[in-house]
């Protein structure tokens, strides 16, 4: 559905895209990356509203740049900051976005204006003037816009932002559905939504794709690197918000090892630390799990 070779997207001196390369087919795609990255430079590249500077690019089989308008026609896009004209009601407003998408016979339309509505929950607020909706009311009128006319191709900037608990649930359903049977890429920062949500994650660095794997690939990554110790470690390790550390340095004697996370994998990859380097935390034997030397099992300890 979407494959690019050495895609350059510049703006002045700066290379936003920096040569990337990358493939991405069918089910849900998570895109992650630091501020800065090109994760929202890519998603309006692939949505065809920035044209690239360099490299190749085919999206659902085309070229952007002889077929775009088919292109539009079969993908749905959910940009991280979505105009909208306030004084219009909920079901005026996504109304207004079929009309831009062609579609041109009222009954037909409505019916399905009515039908994006629903799958996002705001049935019973459609009537309302979007000025009058809450934050995460708007960014779920966002998503139905973008889920007009069935889209083979659906690309979502930060789509949960102001999402509360329940909505984020619901939404995930939703994208579950989706990724059954056509591509979805999911733009964002928070790793919890792409180890809940996604098939397949993506890391871009500089503007470049510095992974692409599972999920549950990128948390392989940190094996060996996360711990946890009641003394403070030093070096290159940091403190999580659990009471656990992660990264290299020098390990406390009471140290014990911990499953590692997919957001520790990320932020370990960010800094070149993981354990693809061949660099792992050496865990200081305790009593709890020294070896015997006779035989290598595992001891117990006793007071």
């Amino acid at each position: 559905m979407i494959e690019a070779v050495g895609l350059v997207k510049t703006y002045g001196r700066h290379r936003a895209l920096d040569g990337l390369t990358l493939t991405v087919g069918k089910g849900v795609t998570g895109l992650l990356g630091p501020n800065g990255a090109g994760k929202s430079t890519l998603v309006r590249v692939l949505a065809t509203v920035l044209a690239p500077d360099g490299g190749e690019l085919r999206l659902l089989g085309r070229d952007p740049g002889a077929g775009r308008l088919e292109i539009r026609r079969r993908l749905g896009y959910l940009p991280q900051e979505l105009g909208f004209q306030r004084g219009l009601t909920a079901f005026e407003f996504v109304d207004y976005v079929a009309v831009l998408k062609e579609m041109t016979h009222r009954r037909s339309r409505h019916d399905e204006v009515r039908r994006v509505i629903e799958e996002v929950g705001l049935t019973s607020v459609s009537g309302r003037r979007v000025r009058t909706l809450s934050g995460g009311m708007r960014r779920r009128l966002g998503i139905a816009q973008a889920l007009l006319g069935e889209p083979e191709l659906i690309l979502l900037d930060e789509p949960a932002a102001g999402l509360d608990p329940e909505q984020r649930l619901r939404f995930g359903e939703l994208v579950a559905r989706l990724g059954q049977d056509r591509t979805v890429v999911l733009s964002t920062h928070q790793t919890e939504d792409v180890a809940a949500l996604c098939d397949r994650v993506i890391v871009l660095k500089g503007g470049r794709c510095v992974f692409t794997g599972a999920p549950a690939e990128l948390r392989v990554l940190a094996e060996g690197q996360v711990w946890v110790s009641a003394e403070k470690a030093g070096g290159r390790s940091r403190r999580t918000g659990d009471g656990r550390y992660r990264g290299l340095g020098p390990v406390p004697m009471d140290a014990r090892p911990a499953d590692p996370t997919l957001e520790d994998g990320y932020l370990l990859l960010l800094t070149g630390a993981t354990s693809e380097t061949g660099a792992t935390v050496e865990i200081p034997e305790t009593p709890e799990t020294a070896e015997t030397p006779e035989t290598g099992e595992t001891t117990e300890a006793t007071a």
